[in-house]
């Protein structure tokens, strides 16, 4: 019998040596369904180490492991950024970008008769190049330059400004600071509120402006007269004319602002993202009217709201109430890979709040990203509890993600040896999670 050539041979598929009905079939999933009892186990310590005074729940690709108090209201801190970032994404998107104008009328030789326009756009991360942020060991990353807004102004052709150089600050509203927030907190840690403001308003490194509009026309003013630009008046604060744009500089897209506000854990930036949702929202540039719409959008993603108070941003306020149930609910609608589970501290990195918990050589360091949050006592009521808080993720081999909420709270919790051995008792059993039975190890074997 002839053979056709035309007929393509081709080589036997390599035989499996695990059976077709094997349990390898599924190695991702199998490899966690075959450390669950092991680490329902390794669980019950840090289960029974939660008191009545803070709350605990954790899933695994979404499906509950383990919950304590999850529905108890507590003080989150700055966990209430990771609910702001994930709406922010939601309404405002990923192509978002903040962007700050100067308007004027530009005549001949490049001299504007009257006064030029610095409009914010509530761009929390308009910085001079020497700016380091509030708390050096957590500088802002992801800023705007102010120098290149003054070097577009300049190769605008602006030679000279008879008036002078107005802050615009009219997007959002002027409540500089929240009521809510304790006296010792402003400034400090969170404040003054601008659409226009640079430096977190300050107009040097060790002088703060009083008027973070007229502190950012001030910055601006130096700056063109450091390139040659004349300017005639003082600068001031006040409402543009409208006149047309002359030069402009927008931020980095949203997701980079968020990194910026989740790693460093930015106080100011929590709020304008919130005035800017509230304004996206057909609203205006407030904190009202973007709570309004933060709670309107968890609704839709039924997150669970019995107990959730949510009064800024930031979780400056002891007013903030989250549980752990809520918390872990808005994880679990993200990914550890969207641009708010990328935007979190990871452990042991320098420059994010996760840096000295989790160095190099402990568990889950490189590994956990997850967002810190501390409120000491700070007014001084007797009794009152602090807050100490940790939410996130852990990344699973093969894809996938451990979702976590730990809510701390007490008088003295934000002492080291209150909190601390609760976190490192969570990374130990996490981590032991992690060296279990891995998808490769559960893979069909060929042969």
């Amino acid at each position: 019998m002839a053979v056709d050539d035309s007929v393509p041979v081709t080589s036997p598929s390599p035989a499996l040596d695990t059976p077709l009905l094997s349990v390898r079939r599924a190695p991702a999933v199998l490899a966690r369904d075959s450390n669950s009892l092991a680490f329902d186990a390794n669980l019950q310590p840090l289960i029974d180490s939660i008191d009545s005074n803070s709350c605990f729940a954790i899933s695994i690709d979404g499906e509950p492991v383990a919950t304590v108090n999850e529905t108890t209201p507590l003080r989150p801190a700055s966990n209430v950024k990771l609910i702001t970032a994930s709406v922010a994404l939601e309404v405002l998107g990923e192509d978002f970008v903040y962007t700050t104008t100067v308007n004027g009328v530009v005549g001949d030789g490049g001299v504007v008769a009257g006064d030029l326009f610095l409009i914010g756009g509530g761009d929390p991360l308009l910085s001079n190049v020497w700016w380091k942020g509030p708390n050096q060991k957590f500088p802002p990353i992801n800023v705007t330059s102010i120098e290149a807004l003054a070097d577009a102004v300049k190769d605008a052709g602006v030679t000279a400004v008879n008036g002078s150089i107005i802050g615009d600050a009219s997007r959002y509203d002027d409540e500089w600071y929240l009521p809510t927030w304790a006296p010792t907190l402003r400034f400090s840690e969170g404040g003054p509120l601008s659409a226009l403001m640079v430096n977190d308003s300050r107009e040097a490194v060790d002088l703060s402006s009083n008027d973070p509009v007229v502190g950012a026309a001030k910055v601006l003013t130096q700056l063109l007269q450091e390139r040659g630009v004349t300017v005639g008046g003082p600068p001031k604060g006040g409402v543009s004319d409208g006149s047309p744009v002359v030069a402009k500089v927008d931020s980095q897209p949203l997701p980079a602002v968020l990194k910026e506000m989740l790693t460093t854990s930015d106080n100011n930036t929590a709020e304008l993202v919130l005035k800017e949702i509230g304004l996206a929202s057909g609203g205006a540039g407030t904190t009202a009217l973007g709570l309004d719409k933060v709670l309107s959008v968890l609704k839709a993603w039924t997150i669970p709201l019995d107990g959730v108070t949510l009064v800024d941003g930031s979780g400056l306020s002891d007013e903030n109430r989250l549980t752990c149930q809520a918390l872990l609910a808005v994880l679990q609608h993200g990914s550890v890979d969207d641009a708010v589970g990328q935007g979190l501290p990871i452990g042991g990195e320098k420059g994010g709040t996760l840096y000295d918990a989790f160095q190099e050589g402990q568990p889950l360091s490189g590994i956990i990203r997850a967002k810190t949050g501390t409120l000491d006592n700070t007014d001084g009521v007797a009794d009152k509890p602090g807050a100490k808080a940790l939410s996130g993720y852990v990344p699973l081999p093969g894809g996938g993600a451990i979702e976590f909420a730990l809510l701390l709270n007490g008088e003295t919790i934000t002492n080291k040896t209150e909190y601390r051995p609760t976190w490192e008792l969570l990374a130990s059993i996490l981590a032991a999670y992690l060296s279990g039975p891995t998808p490769q190890a559960l893979a069909p074997v060929v042969s």
